[in-house]
Formats: structure tokens, C-alpha cells, sequence
């Protein structure tokens, strides 16, 4: 089946347009390779993940396994998910570290809540915003593929997904359905004023807190880096410094933030309640005893 046109979510479902002559691309085109390989590094920097420490993440398209053998390499463990058949198999030719799994992201993610320290994709999730059929409907699929991949992931974990926005409407209606399924953070933008290496990263946080990295820029010097926050009506702090300084204040509120919401304090309970009022959910109203310790009854 032949596509046409600039986009290849334009051309159809992704499943056809991935068949064995694109997995065979993905296997022996070395600027393919390289580029697919470059990006996983970089959503990986932008994980933000501790420092030589094994974590157990999520490869949402995984492909043929380039991306999840980047991870491989940097010594953590992976579960990559993906629609197209000839893609895993190739990733099975490539022997893979990883587990793989066949399936849907519009879907929903089949695991179970807390599983994952972390979810990188590459050049998936604009595909959720086409109808292929008319039972898909973009914003229900991109709601249900938000939804479940803030379940899976450990509260405080982050979501580093590469993608290629079709233009400003397209990526409003992706930020706005995972902001409604709870998420914070924001995109940001690698070399903004270079039309081939333009790249843009959304970087979900199911947390608390909203550290947001800076983009990488033609100039040293750093001014013309892009980045757009959304804090779902929390409030939020860009992740300020480079290097081993940044790493470990990020580190530090990190472990702050998971320690307020252990505790379940009034703020975590608050926060907790309006989250599942955005999701439709019927949450009781808030009162002076929200969050309040009981005492024990005798």
C-alpha cells in the first residue's frame, strides 16, 4: 500500500504504514538509526532519572527496539509497547534486551497502577490525533492514552514524549488532554530556529512539583531556547541550573515531594480531590476537616 503526502499519519493507520519495508529502514539506514538513537538519549536526559541507578521504564511505539537498546545500554530495564507487528519483529531480529508487547496506546496502557520509574516515546503521539475509522475519536483516544499512562507511572515520575505536532492546534489538544488527566509540565523545544533539527519534547510530570528543563539552542549562550510550562492549575518552578548542581536540587525536592505526599497531608488531599473533579469523577466538598488526622476511638 503506498502513502502519500508529507505526514505519514496522513497516508493511514499506523500498523499498515509500519510494515516490513519501514522495520527493514529501521534496521540498515545508519542516519535512521542515528537519529531514532539521538532522540531516546535525549528524552532520557530529559527523564531527569538518578544518577547510576537501574529504573524500570516504559517505550510507548518502541519500534524496532533502537530507542529501548539505548536504554539497555545506560543500564536501565524497559517494556516497550507498539501497533505494528513488523516493527516488533524486527525488534525480536534485534534481540532486544527488553520485554515487548503488542497493543494500542489509544487504548489505554495494560499495566498496573505504580508500575513504571518512567516513560519515554519517540514519534508517536501525533498519530492519536487521526481518525483512521470512525470509532476514533482523537480526544477520547488521547484521553485514554493519558489517563492510564498516569496510572502506571510511580507518583513523582516523569514522561518524556518526542513527537512532531502537525501545528499549534494540534499540540494544544495533546498538552490540554493530559493536563485533564492530571498531568503538569510543559514542551520544550531543541534548536527552535532549525528547520531540520527542531525538535519537541513533552515532558509530563505526575507529580506535585513542575521542574521543567531548558531546550538546547543554536546559541551558547543559551537565549534562544524555548520551553511552554502548563501546571494544571498548580503551582510550578522551572528546573533552574546545569550540570551536577541542577541534578541533585531536583534530586533533593524529588525525594521532599514523595515524602509531603507518603504523609497525605491537607495539600495532597486537596490536590488529590481536584484532580478526580477534572476527571468527572464525584468528589465530596472540601471542608475545614479535609485532611485532618483523626484521632483514634476508643
Amino acid at each position: 500500500m503506498a502513502f502519500r503526502g508529507r505526514r505519514p499519519e496522513h497516508g493511514g493507520p499506523p500498523e499498515l504504514f509500519y510494515d516490513k519495508n519501514e522495520a527493514r529502514k529501521y534496521m540498515r539506514n545508519p542516519r535512521m538509526i542515528d537519529v531514532q538513537t539521538r532522540m531516546a538519549g535525549r528524552a532520557l536526559e530529559l527523564l531527569c532519572l538518578p544518577e547510576g541507578q537501574p529504573c524500570y521504564l516504559l517505550d510507548i511505539g518502541c519500534g524496532s527496539g533502537l530507542s529501548g537498546g539505548y536504554l539497555s545500554d545506560e543500564g536501565h530495564y524497559w517494556v516497550g509497547i507498539d501497533i505494528s507487528p513488523a516493527m516488533l519483529d524486527a525488534a525480536l531480529d534485534r534481540e532486544t534486551e527488553g520485554d515487548l508487547l503488542l497493543g494500542d496506546m489509544g487504548q489505554g496502557i495494560p499495566f498496573k497502577p505504580g508500575t513504571f520509574d518512567g516513560c519515554i516515546s519517540i514519534s508517536a503521539v501525533q498519530w492519536l490525533c487521526n481518525a483512521n475509522k470512525k470509532s476514533d475519536i482523537p480526544v477520547k483516544r488521547l484521553y485514554c492514552f493519558f489517563s492510564s499512562l498516569y496510572s502506571v507511572l510511580v507518583r513523582g515520575a516523569r514522561a518524556v514524549l518526542q513527537l512532531y505536532p502537525e501545528n499549534s492546534e494540534q499540540l494544544e489538544l495533546i498538552t490540554a488532554q493530559a493536563t485533564r488527566a492530571g498531568f503538569t509540565g510543559g514542551v520544550v523545544v531543541d534548536y527552535p530556529n532549525s528547520a531540520k533539527a527542531k525538535k519537541f519534547y513533552l515532558c509530563l510530570l505526575s507529580g506535585p512539583s513542575t521542574f521543567l528543563p531548558k531546550g538546547l539552542s543554536d546559541n551558547p549562550d543559551g537565549e534562544e531556547a524555548m520551553e511552554s510550562s502548563f501546571t494544571n492549575e498548580r503551582e510550578g518552578e522551572a528546573f533552574e541550573g546545569r550540570g551536577v548542581r541542577g541534578h541533585l536540587t531536583q534530586r533533593v525536592r524529588l525525594r521532599l515531594a514523595r515524602q509531603a505526599m507518603i504523609r497525605k497531608n491537607r495539600k495532597w488531599v486537596l490536590e488529590k480531590k481536584e484532580r478526580c473533579r477534572r476527571q468527572g469523577k464525584e468528589v465530596r466538598p472540601d471542608t475545614q476537616y479535609t485532611g485532618r488526622k483523626r484521632k483514634p476511638r476508643f
